[in-house]
């Protein structure tokens, strides 16, 4: 396909990694910043079994209308509704809207201990976060690098531990990750245990490469 001959280009991400693997990012968001309600098509996001929100993106305020629309459609059709806290300056621009989010529609939250604190303004204080998380949506999924991470529900609070890595390369992507084995293991109605083991063990194979994209497939690390 021919590239666009105008219009915004596509979003780029200038990301320095140091040698302990730690990475600053410098993003263009682009093209996504455009994302606009009448984007959303109410078939496919209504037969969706989950519905995954990014908050990188909502500082624009089309497409937070955008991410709106989506989650009210997802939502009236039964699905779940996931949102992913994506950075400590992110929670704090968007401080009192995301609170109000993870105590409406929002079914299923990540983000990091960091993240999270922040969320609740507890500090370094992870144990309140949880706290203070705990019976307002269906799970949190609180990653904590290499002490893995903790699973709350209104009822319970489960630790997972992380997955062993020979190598700790390049963290870029390993919240994502994190998400995406997770959520395969929801998708498939496995216990939240499981689900937190495939998340920790999708996050091990990121952090030992350079780069967010896995090199090959994982699928065989629901077996």
């Amino acid at each position: 396909m021919a590239p666009a001959a105008d219009g915004p280009p596509t979003a780029r991400c200038l990301i320095i990694v140091t040698p302990d693997a730690a990475r600053t990012m410098n993003t263009y968001l682009g093209a996504s910043t455009e994302l606009h309600p009448d984007d959303i098509d109410p078939d496919l996001v209504g037969a969706a079994q989950v519905l995954y929100c990014e908050g990188y993106i909502w500082d624009v305020d089309i497409t937070k209308e955008a991410i709106r629309k989506a989650i009210s459609i997802c939502s009236a059709a039964g699905g779940t509704i996931s949102f992913t806290l994506s950075d400590s300056f992110c929670v704090e621009r968007h401080h009192q809207e995301w609170l109000d989010l993870v105590d409406g529609p929002i079914d299923l939250l990540f983000g990091n201990e960091h993240e999270i604190c922040t969320l609740y303004e507890t500090g370094d204080d992870f144990e309140a976060a949880v706290a203070a998380v705990q019976g307002r949506c269906q799970v949190a999924a609180l990653t904590r690098s290499e002490r893995g991470s903790v699973l709350v529900t209104p009822t319970e609070i489960i630790e997972v531990p992380a997955a062993p890595a020979a190598e700790v390369v390049d963290t870029t992507g390993a919240g994502d990750l994190y998400a995406s084995g997770f959520l395969y293991g929801w998708t498939r109605g496995m216990d939240l245990a499981q689900c937190g083991r495939l998340g920790s063990l999708a996050a091990t194979t990121t952090i030992s490469q350079f780069g967010a994209r896995p090199s090959g497939s994982l699928a065989h690390l629901a077996q």
